[in-house]
Parts: structure tokens; sequence; C-alpha cells
């Protein structure tokens, strides 16, 4: 392609709320331009980043015997309806009214065409497994778009839905999409942990994310230093907490503790380790139709993982209660404690199960209970509640976590049959007795992955692609366009290049050496040949984008070169 006949409007200003390099250099770069809050047109530079991302995902997907469809990104709000999602989904669903005043939306997901397009087709378990998948644009209303393409409202996802006849063979095929997305991401040449997550607004009983590791990424994950386990912070376990501080020896019995509402000061007023604290949280737990006060118990040095909090609880999300809302619940903030509790619902960290001699409220002004067993409480009240930091040890191997920074490129997660038997998907088993599908569905975040790979590799100059997905293998520069030597050499080395079948960009536009040059370390292609005053000795130069590396090397090798670091 000759940059004189290309289109790729760069330009020296970066939008004024970008705050990552991926937002600046996309837009600088001429890759995309807004087209709104949260949207985006996708200019000729980024069609073809997102083409060979698509080709890999395509390559991959269909390798593991997915099938490739396309729903409708408008979507009947009745499938929505039937799942029970259109009303709890929130404000990100967009909702609308055609002329004849009939529901729909804009699929931000379509887990509900997915059960309407298979239900009344694979009516027997000898039809199953089936897995489709779609690359397609996405809608879902941001409060807050930001961070450019990484969070905007409109996006390009790959979304896929397997449909089984038991959970065994939905963990195969789970444990089948883990390997063909670690494949896609490896040859994307992505630095990604997958990670163990929280389901949320989908559903499910198990997900795993699939991160990319950059120091601007907006979730925190935990890893092992020891082994491969890594989990999102909303979802990550650890081996239970240990302390070497002395255990306090005491009859279970009240005391009078006045003034002391926190864990400091209780901590203090025994002179024990806050390990031996029980630590109360009050929320409030909000629902589709109510809202209620909810009590989480955690170790006096924990913290409550909310999302972690909310699913014990399985409220929509919980927020912070005012002082009315405490004391109208019946409860006395600052001597709050599970045992004798009744005017509300509470639950219980499991790392406290079983523990002794514990210091906890007692549910009345100025005093506490010690020497308490937290044994005597039914099993539905303890939950995975606290919150794991860096430091706390693998659950796996005992290893130390660390904590990253990581961007979420690909979720899979398994469904089982919460949206077939809202849906009355059914097929008949091998008795003959009907079942709902067994269910998974996989994403990836297509465009996002060309803002991520930015995130991970770029300088103050602008982007540095890596070959897999480059908009160009490589940049020929023609440094003066009205040296005729120099213009008849670079455009054989041009046509040279593409039969060789080598995607290359030819700078032969009209413009000074500089902002060719600034052009090049912008938009980030691999490689660049300049073609300049050297070319009277038979040298040209080589640049190599990562670290920006120039040597200069005989003018009858450069397609040589351009193969060899190509290959």
């Amino acid at each position: 392609m000759r940059f004189s006949k290309f289109y790729a409007p760069t330009t020296k200003e970066a939008p004024k709320d970008a705050s990552l390099p991926s937002h600046v250099f996309l837009v600088r770069g001429g890759f995309v331009e807004q087209n709104g809050a949260g949207l985006y047109n996708y200019l000729p530079l980024a069609q073809r980043v997102l083409k060979k991302i698509k080709y890999v995902v395509r390559e991959e997907m269909d390798a593991a015997g997915a099938l490739e469809m396309t729903f409708s990104a408008v979507t009947n709000a009745e499938l929505w309806k039937q799942s029970g999602r259109y009303a709890v989904y929130g404000k990100e669903l967009l909702r609308f009214k055609d002329r004849k005043d009939n529901d729909f939306v804009i699929s931000p997901t379509n887990e509900e065409s997915a059960v309407a397009t298979m239900r009344g087709k694979l009516n027997s378990y000898k039809d199953m497994p089936k897995n489709i998948y779609q690359i397609n644009t996405k809608f879902r209303d941001e409060a807050r778009p930001r961070f450019g393409i990484l969070r905007g409202r409109e996006f390009i996802m790959k979304d896929a839905y397997s449909f089984h006849a038991d959970t065994q063979d939905l963990k195969r095929e789970f444990d089948l999409m883990e390997r063909t997305y670690s494949k896609i991401f490896t040859r994307l040449g992505l630095n990604f942990r997958a990670v163990d997550a929280d389901s949320g607004a989908i559903g499910g009983s198990g997900s795993k994310e699939f991160m990319v590791l950059a120091k601007n990424g907006e979730d925190d994950i935990l890893c092992c230093k020891e082994c491969s386990y890594a989990a999102n912070v909303e979802a990550a376990t650890r081996a239970p907490k240990t302390t070497k501080a002395h255990l306090p020896q005491a009859d279970a019995d009240k005391f009078y503790t006045p003034d002391t509402k926190t864990i400091k000061d209780i901590a203090e007023f025994f002179k024990v380790d806050e390990f031996y604290t029980i630590k109360a949280v009050i929320k409030k737990a909000v629902y589709e139709d109510n809202s209620k006060i909810v009590v989480f118990f955690i170790r006096g040095n924990d913290e409550l993982q909310d999302v972690k909090a909310q699913n014990a609880c399985g409220a929509l999300e919980i927020v912070d209660a005012n002082e009315d809302e405490i004391a109208n619940a019946g409860i006395i903030a600052g001597f709050c404690g599970p045992v004798g509790l009744k005017s509300v619902d509470f639950y219980i960290d499991n790392e406290l199960r079983d523990n002794t001699q514990m210091i906890c409220g007692a549910n009345e002004k100025d005093y506490h209970f010690i020497g308490v067993s937290v044994s005597s409480f039914n099993e539905d009240r303890f939950k995975d509640l606290a919150s794991v930091s860096a430091g706390d040890r693998c659950p796996h191997c005992g290893g130390e976590l660390e904590l990253s920074k990581g961007i979420e490129v690909g979720h899979i997660f398994q469904l089982g049959d919460k949206y077939s038997s809202a849906m009355n998907a059914t097929f008949l088993d091998p008795n003959g007795k009907a079942k709902p599908y067994v269910m998974g569905c996989y994403g990836i975040g297509v465009s996002r992955l060309m803002a991520v790979m930015i995130e991970q590799s770029h300088d103050d100059r602008g982007c540095v692609w890596k070959k897999e997905c480059a908009p160009f293998d490589a940049v020929i520069v023609l440094s003066n366009f009205k040296d005729e030597r120099a213009s008849q050499y670079a455009n054989e080395l041009y046509e040279s290049a593409k039969n060789a079948g080598i995607d290359v960009l030819f700078d032969d536009r009209n413009e000074r050496f500089g902002v060719k040059m600034n052009d090049y370390e912008l938009i980030g292609c691999p490689f660049a040949i300049v073609v300049g005053k050297g070319l009277e000795n038979g040298k040209v130069e080589f640049i190599e984008r990562n670290e920006l590396i120039k040597i200069e090397i005989e003018a009858k090798d450069a397609l040589g070169m351009l193969k060899e670091r190509l290959c």
C-alpha cells in the first residue's frame, strides 16, 4: 500500500480526556476517531489490525469444532423477559420500542438469542454437544465510558455458546475453550494469565478470566509466586490465615467494654491480637424489588470483599448503610456480633468456622462476648467473604501471593441450566426424560484487544506493534521525494516486497522526512527501511521499532533482511 493513496489522519494532539497510552496513540495514529461518548469509528489502520485478530480467533475456534454464525444485534426483548434479565440487568442494557410499540434491546451479550436459536432443534442428547460463535458488534450503555475503546459503549466481541447433555461434557468443553483461548492469546503475542473469576451478571457455577498483564490495567489479580494459581481479587481464595500471636484463654462470658466500638479498641482493651476478634461489616443489600440490612462477619484483621458479599446474599448490589437504617434494623453499631443476632440476615466468613476463644460484639451497648466458639451456626451461614491480599498464601501450594495489574480480554463461563431452564429449552435424555440444556459461554473482546496490545507494548513516541497484529509488516520510508534514484530503488523494493508476500506500506508522500519518521514511530509497524542519502554508497537504514534499533545495511540485502525478521 502506498501511503499517498492510504488514509491515516495522524495528529500531534491527544484527546483531552485521554489518560491511557492506547487511547492517545490510537487516536493520534489515525486508527480510530470518536463519534460520541464511548463510540468510535474504526479507520483503515484499525481495520487491518482487527482483521488479523479476527483471523487468529476464527482459525482457533474453528479448529476447536465451534461453528460460526451471526446473531442480530437487535434482540426481541421478549427473550430477555423469558430469561428474567430484562428487569434486572440494569441501565447498561439499551432498551427501545419500535414503531409498533414492541420492546427490543441492543444486545450486550447473546445468551438468550443462543437459547432461542437451539430451542426446539436440539431435541435429543444425540444432537449434542454443539458450540456456536459469532464476531459481532455489541452495545453496553456504560455510565462512564472512558479509556477510549478499552471501555467504550459499542464494541466488537467474539462470543460463543455451547450446549451439552450433562455437566461432565460441559466441563470438557470449558477446558477445551480454556486451551483454545490460551492458543489465541499466545499467537497474538500477549503476556497473559488465566485467572479464577466471579461470574457477575452472566451467572453460572464457575468462570475464568484471561488477563493481559499491564501496568495500566484496571483489574487487580493475585498470582502465586510458586505455582500457576491466579485469580481476580473478586474471586481469589487463600490458604487459611494464621498467626504466631498468643491465643487468649477465657471462659465464654459477656464482658463490659465501654466505648470500644472498633476492632483496634477491642484488641487494645483485651490486649489480644486482632486475629482473635470478629469484625461486623453492616451493609444494605439491594434487590430487584426491595432492600434490607445484612451483616457480614469476618476476622478482625481482614477486609470484606464486596463482590463476595454480594454473591453471598444474592443481591444485585451492596451499598453502605447509614446510621438510621442500622438503628431501625435493631443493630447496635460497634457492638454487633453473630451470637444471638436475630433481627437481620447475616453471614460468617469460612475461615472463622470452628475457631475458638474469639471476641465479638454482644448485640448490647458497651458489651462484648469473650471465649466465643464459632461452631453452632447453620451451614448456610458460612460463605467466602474475606478479601485476599498480597502476601497471603496460595490455596494450592502455600506460596506467597503477589498483586499484579491486568486487563480482561476474555471470559469463559460454565452456565449450567440457568438460561435453558428459564426459557424452557429442553432435550430428551437417554431415558426419554425432558431436561434443560447444560450450557457454557465464552467471550473475547476483539476490539479491546487492539487497545490492550498497545498498553502492553508502547513507548513515549507511539505504538510498538508486534508482527502478529501490526497494521503493516514494514514501512519503506523515502526520505527525499525528489531524489529520482532513491525513488526508483524504493519503488522496486516495494514491488519486490509485495511479490514476496510482505505486507508493506510505502511512504511515498511529498512530506518532510521528519514528518514521515514521526508517523512511522507513532503508528509503530515492526520494521522500517529508510531510503536516503546513504543509497549513493549502496546503503539503506534498517530500523526495528522495538527500542528503535537502527543499523546500516547493504541496499541489495534489504529484502532479505525483511524476510529474515518476519519469518
